[in-house]
């Protein structure tokens, strides 16, 4: 079976890493893949070019597609025949389900969102837009797939998506690379020039206003001020030393030679082995953050705000508070820092459990193989026909 797969990026993004997520598990020999990257270049170039798979560029620039990048991305399916084509993302569905009805064989179409209370008045205006035609086509693709039931209810209730064509598969976590380390905690420490014993607290996400940086570093500095050897370690793209914006905040809330800007890391699992305590500060528009799965996984507390279907990750494996409530997060990171050792130690042990018993890549991509074979099958979803369909767990 034949599927191609189109994205906006390969840029280290929460969508690009479960794409490539369910590429390097499926089964190859019921399933070849393809993709095509809206864009050009992307820091998870490589890792998908290590897959071994057809990898093509439509070479879009940012604003309105031109006519020539439209027609790199139609060639490419056409030449590609695949028997199936899974959009990612706004932009990707809507570019997928473009290519598929210029296809000579029109093959059937999958969408996937993967955001939760998308605000359109925070998006450009030209991703706005897309938001918004997306929602009246949506009866066309053969079925919607969502990674988290908020983010489903939000778009069919707010942004009239159809949901007949519900399915709800959730991200998925490769829990062996994903596990605790010791090594990696006394790596990033020396990196750091700090104590083995320092307490690092951490924010792995590119720097963007869903991401709320500067509710995490105000939540930072309260907890610096009852706890003075705590450390603040922020990763993702964008999350550097020369942003002056994110430096300037780190001044204005006293946290210089606390707050340690590591930049886009291609080891974002040792990072994560190496925290105490995780944080997801999203503000808005998360449907289930990566970030959160990746730090339990790697039996790290984890503290998130309350968007998409974070809590229900979560569950009592961590602390959920309000989304841009700095007084809260810090409330909660409070209780975590306070805890004894082994208290704490539990609780990641417990995160751990609650992922691989629930959120495993494997387990995920069986549920997209069935979905992909189920739609070239029939080409003819119903929601209660699907087999796949996802109930959270407990």
């Amino acid at each position: 079976m034949k599927i191609i797969h189109v994205i906006t990026s390969l840029q280290a993004h929460g969508a690009q890493m479960m794409l490539y997520r369910v590429l390097s598990r499926m089964d190859r020999t019921r399933f070849e893949n393809a993709v095509v990257s809206l864009t050009d270049g992307g820091s998870l170039k490589e890792k998908f070019e290590a897959l071994n798979l057809p990898l093509f560029s439509a070479g879009m620039k940012a604003g309105m597609p031109t006519p020539a990048a439209v027609y790199r991305l139609v060639r490419a399916v056409r030449r590609y025949e695949p028997e199936l084509v899974q959009g990612w993302m706004y932009h990707g569905n809507l570019a997928a389900q473009l290519a598929a009805r210029l296809s000579a064989n029109r093959p059937p179409v999958v969408w996937n969102i993967r955001t939760s209370n998308c605000d359109l008045k925070e998006e450009k205006p030209f991703t706005a837009a897309i938001i918004k035609l997306g929602g009246k086509l949506s009866q066309w693709p053969k079925a919607i797939v969502n990674n988290s039931t908020a983010g489903a209810l939000n778009h069919e209730e707010r942004l009239g998506y159809c949901a007949l064509s519900r399915v709800v598969i959730p991200n998925g976590f490769d829990t062996d690379l994903f596990a605790p380390s010791d090594e990696a905690r006394i790596a990033l420490r020396s990196q750091l020039g700090l104590s083995e014993d320092a307490f690092l607290i951490g924010l792995v996400g590119r720097f963007h206003p869903v991401k709320d940086h500067a509710c995490f570093l105000r939540a930072a500095a309260m907890v610096s001020n009852k706890y003075p050897h705590t450390h603040f370690v922020l990763a993702g793209e964008g999350v550097y030393e020369g942003n002056r914006e994110l430096r300037e905040m780190i001044e204005g809330f006293a946290l210089s030679g606390r707050a340690h800007l590591l930049g886009e890391r291609r080891d974002v699992h040792r990072v994560h082995a190496a925290l105490d305590v995780a944080v997801s500060s999203s503000a808005f528009g998360e449907g289930f953050p990566n970030v959160i799965g990746e730090a339990m996984s790697c039996g790290v507390p984890t503290v998130a705000t309350d968007v998409g279907d974070s809590s229900l990750v979560v569950a009592d494996a961590g602390r959920v508070v309000p989304p841009r409530n700095a007084g809260a997060l810090a409330n909660a990171l409070l209780e975590l820092v306070g805890m004894a050792g082994e208290q704490r130690r539990e609780l990641g042990s417990k995160a751990r459990r609650r992922i691989i018993e629930n959120y495993s890549i494997d387990t995920i991509v069986s549920r997209y193989e069935s979905l992909y074979q189920q739609v070239i099958s029939t080409c003819n979803i119903k929601e209660g026909d699907l087999n796949v369909r996802y109930r959270w767990f407990g």
